[in-house]
This record gives C-alpha cells, structure tokens and sequence, in this order.
C-alpha cells in the first residue's frame, strides 16, 4: 500500500464558501496550485467533478462543473488545462441589521454565471521543476487575470523539497455609480520546505506574502445609518444606507504547517495542518484541518475529515454607522474613515465536517463522491446570529488515466 501526500499551497481560506465575493476569490490565480512530493508522479488523465454548494433558508446555492486534463508533452514537460463553469443564485445579506431584534436579516437576491479557465506548464530539470501558470476568471461584473511561477528544488537524495513562488492578479470590476471599470491587483509569495522524517512521516513548513491594492470594497454591501431628517418631537428618523468604505491596500501574512504520517498496520494514513493569517485590516486567523485515510480492501479509500476556523473581527468592522462622528459619502474614500457591515469580516467561527470516499475501479477508471456540512457562529454579542449561514456540500467526481 502507497499513500501519496500533497503539499496545500492555497492562500488561507476565505471562511464563507461562496457569496458574491468569494466565488470571485476563488479563482484569482494564487498559490492554489497542489504540488505533490516525491511519492507522487504526474499522470496522463481527464476527469470531470460536479458541486453542488447549497445554504439553507433559501440562502446561495452554486451548482459548479469542473473539468480538468493533464497529459505529458515529451519525457520531462507536462501541461494541465482546467476549466470551471458556476451557477450562482439565492439571497445574500446587505449588511443592515434586522429591523427589529432576533428578527429577519435583510436580504437580496442575485443569479450570475462564472466561466473561468487555468492553464499550467511545468517542466522537470535533474533536480529541479518549473511551473508556468495562467488563469482567466469571468463573471458579468468582474474579470480576473491571473499568473503564476512556482518551483520545487529537492536536496538530500530527494529527502527534501524546497519551494518558492510567486503569484499575480490584475483584475476589473464594474461598479454600478464608477466608470469606467475600477481596477485592482495582487501579487503573493510563498516559501516552504517539506521534509521526509522517515518512510512513512512528512513534515510541511509554509510561509507566505500577499499585497493587493485597488478596489477592495463589495458594491453589493451596505451599512445602515439611522439620521434624523426632521426635528420632533417626535423627530422623523430614517434608516438611510450607503456603500462600504474599505483601505484600498492590505497585506496579509501566513505560516502553514503539515504532517502526514502513514500507519501500514493499520491500511491507514493521518494528515494534519495548521495556518495562521495575519493582515493589515486587523483580521487574524487559525484554521485546523484533520483527515484519516482508511484503506478498504484493494479498490476503496475512505477520508472522514473536519476543519476549524477561527476568526477575528477586521478593525473596521462595524454594525451600524449609528453615532458615528462622521458623515459618509457612499463613495470610496482611500483617506478614511473605513467602516464595513460585511458579516464575513465579523468575528467568527465556523467548522466543516466531511465524508470522502475513492473507488479505484481498475488502472484508468477511478471515482469519488463526498458530502460536507458547512456551519458559521458568530463570537461577537452584536451581529445577529441569523446572519451567519449553514450549507451542505455535495461532490462527485470521476477520472480516466492512461
């Protein structure tokens, strides 16, 4: 029995699954690349993968159709094409609160339509690999462009690999009061060394950069304001609502670590991580991520999994513009004052709990199916709590090798 590790060079994880936001995020071309150690060996394939990402409460739901085809172009150069296409529909809150306490969470309805593509070129030297990356992301609102340069050196009769990358996004966003489309951009780096202890344990150390400036706002997000347009008494109060105003630059740090451990006797393999993430809106972060791969038999791999992710609220996180100082313009103001209701940037914790089993039907066909329950909880005793949602996610996948 052989257990191939993989080293996850994926930017911390933003803790919502989709929204408006984040399906963007998703594919702007960062460190999201697998790079897989010395056990594992690139293969001629194609697959296809289906998600279905459902909230509750009539919430998003994203139905994604993923496809992917890697194969060799001579002995030392491979090439991997990915394509994506998500339909996006449900309700997303604005940002104000609820009308009345323990009350609904204002919402809105949107649909749209992502179609986005990625194509990598990685080319093996006697000790040293290359990978070339583009990547193109579209939406009705949002383009994104992408590239990546990443490398592995191994040393140590291939006992240890060090990585080094680098990643950019130049994306245009429209902006429904702005034109023409506004403009943002983001460059990562990254720099790991994963280390074989012995045959059956590797060790995974990550850290990594990310700058990105421009629009940094959502223009779907509002924040409330309760103002008074007519003296009383009684006064005629009205709760008046305005865009989001967010720093037009943050930077963001993370450290990642990773063990993978096999257990023989027991058909068995452990895997384990922690990241931390760290930016310059205040945000801190921690996730644990926990996997057991069970071997059935010849053909069936069980992974039971679970994550955890902690959060803390962004400086600039606020519910309401309600005493506020300041009069807000419903523009973006890169001179402050920032001020988002956005409840992804509150203060939170969220867990994700999964069951993934592969079948390996024979030496080409393989298949695998998982579901996942997806649960967010606010930490904080002012955003309501039915703001935060739940969502079930369901995977199915198949592959073809030669």
């Amino acid at each position: 029995m052989r257990f191939s590790f993989s080293v996850d060079l994926s930017l911390p994880v933003a803790p919502p699954r989709f929204s408006r936001t984040v399906s963007r995020v998703g594919w702007a071309l960062g460190f999201w690349v697998l790079v897989q150690t010395r056990t594992a060996r690139a293969e001629n394939a194609v697959s296809y993968k289906y998600e279905d990402y459902r909230e509750e409460d009539g919430r998003i739901s994203v139905q994604s159709h993923y496809g992917q085809i890697e194969q060799d172009l001579g002995p030392d150069l491979h090439v991997r094409v990915e394509g994506v296409i998500d339909a996006i529909a449900g309700a997303t809150p604005t940002g104000q609160p609820p009308a009345t306490p323990g009350g609904p969470v204002p919402l809105t309805n949107l649909t749209d339509r992502r179609k986005a593509w990625s194509i990598d070129f990685a080319r093996q030297f006697p000790r040293f690999n290359l990978a070339l990356g583009f990547a193109n992301s579209r939406e009705s609102d949002y383009v994104s462009n992408g590239w990546s340069v990443n490398t592995l050196t191994d040393f140590h009769e291939k006992n240890t690999v060090l990585l080094l990358g680098a990643a950019g996004t130049d994306d245009d966003v429209r902006v429904f009061y702005q034109t023409p489309r506004v403009k943002k951009h983001g460059a990562d780096f990254i720099a790991g060394i994963t280390q074989l202890l012995d045959p059956r344990t590797v060790v995974t150390v990550n850290v990594g950069y990310g700058h990105s400036s421009g629009y940094m706002a959502d223009p779907y997000r509002v924040i409330e304001q309760r103002t008074e347009i007519a003296p009383g008494p009684p006064p005629v109060i009205l709760p008046l609502t305005y865009g989001e105003n967010r720093p037009d630059t943050r930077d963001k740090w993370t450290v990642y670590a990773a063990v993978n451990r096999a257990f023989p006797r027991l058909h068995s393999a452990a895997e384990a991580s922690y990241r931390f993430y760290r930016d310059t809106f205040g945000t801190t972060a921690h996730t644990v991520d926990l996997a057991w791969f069970y071997r059935l038999g010849t053909h069936l791999v069980l992974r039971p999994g679970f994550r955890f992710y902690d959060q803390g609220a962004a400086d600039f996180y606020r519910l309401t513009l309600d005493g506020a100082d300041f009069t807000p313009t419903g523009r973006p103001n890169p001179a402050g004052p920032f001020f988002s209701s956005d409840y992804r940037l509150s203060a939170f914790r969220a867990t994700t709990t999964g069951f993934k089993a592969v079948w390996t039907l024979n030496a080409s066909w393989q298949v695998d199916a998982a579901i996942e329950r997806y649960a967010m909880h606010g930490k904080d005793s002012v955003t309501s709590s039915r703001v935060y949602p739940t969502a079930t996610i369901e995977t199915f996948g198949i592959k073809f090798s030669w």
